[in-house]
């Protein structure tokens, strides 16, 4: 199969969404398999998207963020970590309603990769169980990373769209954000509790914001992260992280509290086995070696002093004063002779101080 702009191989399809298709690919230059997110048929309010979402840079464990991109015909693709372990909202389909500690966990490290998203002054602005991704850990502690930031804003950056157009999905939508808000690293918090109330009851939010009630050890975290009023929630990812600490739903290091459960929360390889002769790694042949003995002459070594004739048309040596100068010193600058040799170019160069 030929690869896409000579770099990535385009394996099998794994999700589809409004904005392209994600496959699984083999990146030449990685020599590994990545997920490829193809843009097709595209509007220019797109495409921009498309060129933020890829220039977002973001290295944190619980963020997946694009790294690398290409351009073929009418195609554009970015390449990112593959995640095998489905995400949050295939954890909840597959388990129901998930322990508060098992919650607590995920949250946890939701605010920790917000933190680094804000830091790099950027608003997700799409913070939902579909874009929180996990890695394969079976009853284990999960590991979730944030993914797709293709209506994430730059903060002091021109927006996009139109005051009157709102971005985002309903239900997960802070108040403010409805109402054609400036992107705020707040409006993502909101997000956050709202997603709490879905994985610990099992239900998603209404469109208008409505969601059940959540008594217990979170019931204080989502009250706060789901204020109405953007000042009424924690200021930063950072804040809520410390609230969702103080209020010890969070198990110990190490522990797993819902390991004894027969019905606890298991995290499988969500992706489809490769298609048939398509190995599971493969290698990259290295460059052709080099002859064991190979001699490359050396530059002929120079007079200590050296007089080099006027210049002559397409000569191999140049000479180059430097201005005179009033004083005890003058620099002159002698450029390097250069020739291509059996080895490649050969560069020498050489500086004369004179007193």
């Amino acid at each position: 199969m030929e690869a896409f702009a000579g770099r990535y191989q385009l394996i099998d399809l794994i999700a589809t969404g409004g904005m392209g298709s994600v496959w699984r690919a083999w990146d030449r230059r990685r020599t590994g398999y990545v997920a490829a997110k193809v843009l097709g048929q595209h509007d220019a309010a797109t495409l921009l998207r498309f060129v933020r979402e890829q220039s977002l840079r973001i290295e944190h464990p619980h963020v997946v963020a694009p790294h690398g991109w290409a351009a073929d015909d009418d195609k554009v693709v970015f390449a990112m970590d593959l995640v095998r372990g489905g995400s949050v909202a295939t954890l909840l389909g597959d388990h129901g309603p998930l322990p508060s500690s098992y919650v607590a966990v995920l949250l946890d490290q939701l605010l920790h990769g917000l933190s680094a998203v804000h830091a790099a002054g950027v608003v997700h602005r799409d913070v939902k169980p579909a874009n929180l991704l996990l890695d394969v850990t079976g009853r284990g502690w999960p590991h979730l990373r944030l993914s797709d930031f293709g209506i994430a804003a730059v903060l002091d950056e021109p927006r996009m769209t139109r005051h009157s157009t709102v971005l985002g999905t309903p239900g997960y939508l802070a108040p403010e954000q409805l109402a054609g808000a400036d992107p705020d690293p707040r409006q993502d918090l909101y997000a956050v509790g709202a997603v709490a109330v879905e994985l610990l009851t099992g239900e998603r939010p209404g469109a208008d914001g409505t969601r059940p009630a959540v008594e217990g050890p979170l019931g204080e975290f989502v009250r706060r992260t789901t204020s109405t009023d953007p000042s009424g929630r924690p200021d930063s990812a950072s804040a809520a992280g410390r609230l969702l600490a103080a209020s010890g739903a969070l198990p110990a290091a190490g522990t797993t509290p819902w390991a004894d459960d027969p019905d606890a929360p298991e995290v499988f390889d969500q992706l489809p086995p490769l298609p048939p002769g398509r190995p599971a790694t493969e290698t990259v042949a290295p460059p052709a070696p080099r002859a064991a003995t190979e001699v490359v002459a050396p530059p002929a070594p120079r007079a200590a002093m050296e007089v080099v004739a006027p210049r002559a048309p397409r000569a191999a040596t140049e000479v180059v004063a430097a201005p005179a100068v009033r004083g005890r010193r003058a620099l002159v600058v002698v450029a390097a002779t250069c020739f291509a040799g059996a080895a490649g170019l050969l560069g020498t160069a050489g500086w004369l101080l004179l007193r």
